[in-house]
């Protein structure tokens, strides 16, 4: 089935959409994919001319064909992102030894974006010494000065108590191993071809 619809972009100009359905990849028949073609035909304020961007669509429901387009060109701002929460926030760092832990801590990343980003009209920026000082604060800068915060507001909880002499690990108890998981590879390992070693003949054998 063919789709075209034209839409007036304020940022683009004229837009020319084109959706196909009913094709599936040639490994996995089974499972659907949408395509989409999306055309600059007028761009609005730039005499450079646009590429024709192709996009495929795999999921349960596709969003509105007036939409698919502007929500994929969000993606630049997702892959910051997750730049972000990778470097600044130590997304990959720790090492848990179980699936939900890591779900737990992987939920607390957006948690904690949205904190740096309420918190930056509040933030006093407190530059490296070989760093400029700041009006608009990047999350990175919020995340270096958010101590000043937390000491202001300062925590509901008591103070720790002192550990004094623990007790130890009762005599005979054995904790259980770590539990192991098979390392994923993302691909097949390559087998090193052998040579062959050619037969001698007859004569030199004997």
């Amino acid at each position: 089935m063919r789709q075209t619809l034209h839409l007036t972009d304020a940022h683009y100009g004229q837009v020319k959409l084109m959706h196909w359905s009913g094709f599936h990849f040639k490994q996995t028949p089974q499972q659907g994919m949408e395509i989409v073609r999306v055309e600059v035909v007028e761009p609005v304020g730039r005499r450079r001319e646009f590429q024709v961007l192709w996009l495929a669509y795999v999921g349960e429901a596709m969003p509105e064909l007036d939409s698919i387009w502007v929500l994929y060109l969000r993606r630049f701002a997702l892959e910051h992102w997750y730049r972000f929460a990778k470097q600044r926030l130590f997304w990959t760092q720790p090492q848990f030894s179980s699936t939900q832990a890591s779900e737990r801590w992987s939920t607390l990343m957006p948690l904690l974006s949205w904190q740096l980003w309420f918190a930056r009209e509040e933030c006093v920026d407190a530059p490296l010494p070989w760093q400029s000082a700041q009006d608009k604060l990047a999350p990175g800068r919020v995340a270096t000065a958010f101590a000043s915060i937390l000491a202001a507001i300062g925590t509901p909880t008591q103070a720790p108590k002192r550990r004094g002499k623990s007790p130890g690990r009762a005599v005979g108890d054995k904790p259980a191993p770590r539990p192991q998981y098979p390392t994923v590879k993302k691909r097949a390992a390559r087998r090193k071809k052998t040579e062959e070693i050619p037969e001698l003949p007859q004569e030199i054998v004997a």
